[in-house]
């Protein structure tokens, strides 16, 4: 069994809102040359991904919607039939062939599903993936089609697999959780940032699952203005936790690379290096737990120029095994893409710091975090507890 495959296309390029719009997928070349001038990736670990097809995406997304997005592809919706699906609005606007990108994305996704749980590699990703606010009838907050759900879904009806799902976007991984919520076969983990400042507003630790999901979703959320150490420990907490508690088949990891001081649409504090060490854990409980089965996807991530190309290729060197994000970053990108870049790129793979002054309330947002895990964790270590117990 080969290690890990990279799902890849310049066609992703395709889910495009407009030139202005803060989701931009020029930040998956970035990366991949990154990668590339790297020399981290193998022709043979390369893998262009397949359209999703409809009763794929009907997995999840009802007719109607689907439907509704075809027609938005080709300019035939009405504005005010549009609204109602949430597309054509400020954060989700129509495009050409909105349809068929964001089916690709799916795709892509349900691409690295398959040659992980065929067997054929231990570990896939898919950058372009992690479009979390997709819900059953509606887009929300860039996401059109929900490629995390779908993929959940089909693990579930092709493979039989329990299925653990680690959101650590600075936004609550909501259209995830809504999806599986009354579901004891599917585990939500999302660490983010509280929704009293951010979208979608929601991920509250009181959000537990229903009926039989009850205790199967996990919602941490971090304060403003959290640092490294505190987000760490709510994801290396949490995660290990959840994993021995919820005990998967194969995990699959939402990678939102903008909990990052620099993103410009979020308040979290965090440096480049929570980005080496959150594919590091899911590494490790993907070995522990699941046999090596790991799934990554893409997600949120705004500073596409000086976050987003290092954050996503850590990821891709955890799961290849290949540890040289460290030092001066390739002379050979920098000299490519300095000339187009709006703003200085950085020139190794650690930030220089400080980044941002000294937070004066660090302690009192570490210490709240710190209840925050030890709440959100409570029902799980109980049931646990119970488990003990009965034998």
């Amino acid at each position: 069994m080969k290690n890990a495959a990279f799902i890849y296309s310049q066609e992703q390029q395709s889910y495009r809102f407009s030139s202005d719009h803060p989701f931009n997928q020029k930040r998956l070349d970035l990366t991949y040359d990154l990668l590339n001038k790297c020399n981290a990736i193998q022709n043979e670990d390369l893998f262009t991904p397949r359209m999703a097809t409809e009763e794929e995406l009907l997995l999840i997304h009802d007719k109607d919607y689907v439907n509704a997005v075809k027609l938005a592809s080709i300019g035939e919706l009405k504005t005010s039939i549009a609204t109602n699906y949430g597309i054509g609005t400020d954060d989700t606007p129509m495009f050409p062939n909105m349809h068929e990108a964001a089916s690709l994305l799916v795709g892509g996704t349900l691409t690295a599903v398959d040659l992980v749980m065929q067997g054929k590699y231990l570990h896939a990703c898919n950058l372009s993936g992690g479009l979390h606010h997709g819900f059953k009838g509606r887009a929300s907050g860039f996401c059109i089609y929900n490629d995390s759900s779908i993929a959940i879904e089909y693990m579930r009806k092709n493979y039989n697999a329990r299925v653990l799902y680690v959101d650590t976007d600075a936004h609550h991984g909501d259209g995830v959780q809504w999806a599986f919520y009354d579901d004891h076969d599917v585990c939500t983990l999302s660490i983010h940032e509280t929704g009293r400042f951010l979208f979608p507003g929601t991920g509250n630790i009181n959000e537990r699952g229903s009926g039989k999901g009850y205790g199967y979703s996990v919602n941490i959320p971090v304060d403003a203005f959290t640092e490294d150490e505190s987000w760490l420990h709510a994801y290396r907490t949490s995660l290990r936790e959840v994993a021995e508690f919820f005990k998967p088949d194969v995990i699959i990891t939402q990678n939102g690379a903008d909990s990052h001081y620099y993103d410009p649409l979020t308040h979290l504090c965090s440096t480049i290096e929570i980005y080496r060490e959150i594919p590091k854990l899911a590494h490790e409980i993907a070995h522990d737990f699941c046999e090596g089965k790991w799934i990554a996807v893409g997600g949120g991530g705004y500073d596409i120029w000086r976050v987003v190309p290092r954050a996503w290729s850590m990821l891709w060197l955890e799961m290849s095994e290949n540890r040289i994000a460290n030092g001066p970053l390739p002379e050979e990108w920098l000299q490519k893409w300095q000339p187009v870049a709006p703003i200085e790129l950085p020139t190794t793979w650690e930030d220089s710091l400080p980044i941002y002054p000294e937070i004066p309330r660090k302690k009192e947002i570490s210490e709240k975090n710190a209840l925050t895990v030890e709440k959100a964790l409570s029902h799980l270590r109980n049931e646990m507890r119970k488990q003990k117990g009965s034998f």
